[in-house]
């Protein structure tokens, strides 16, 4: 007579708890991702020792060749015109979910096309925001007036 063991070890390996660790860490990247402010335009921004705790939804880039972007929200930067920026200016006055609107100039931009975008808001009575990065000797701890404008 044939004497068994009564356990019998299995050589397999059970992967459901692995594909659970692995759902789990792909839905928390691509919530944390959202977070995340990406922008398709390069913008290298000029230093500033004043900032403004004001995140304005609206955003206009002007980058290094000189053309101009607008950004709403979340959305994408969209090229525009400079012939049909005040069009689109007076397009978000119109909106009244508007706060502000925050200019972002690469360091190269000649300041007169800046001078020009700031004007065409002031003729169109929008509050716009020159946003800046701070400077090195900008203190470490955070405070409302220490954020980028």
């Amino acid at each position: 007579m044939a004497l068994r063991k009564p356990n019998d070890m299995l050589a397999a390996f059970s992967m459901a708890s692995m594909t659970d660790v692995i759902f789990l860490l792909l839905v928390f990247f691509m919530v944390t991702s959202t977070y995340v402010f990406p922008t398709a335009i390069e913008v290298n921004l000029p230093e500033g020792t004043e900032q403004t705790p004001e995140k304005p939804t609206t955003r206009i880039f002007i980058d290094a060749g000189g053309s101009y972007f607008v950004s709403v929200a979340d959305a994408e930067p969209a090229p525009v015109p400079k012939d049909s920026l005040v069009t689109v200016l007076t397009t978000l006055q119109g909106a009244d979910s508007v706060a502000g609107i925050a200019v972002y100039a690469d360091v190269e931009v000649q300041y007169g096309k800046v001078v020009e975008v700031l004007n065409l808001g002031a003729a169109n009575s929008l509050k716009m925001v020159l946003a800046t990065r701070p400077t090195a000797d900008t203190p470490v701890t955070p405070t409302p007036s220490s954020e980028n404008k």
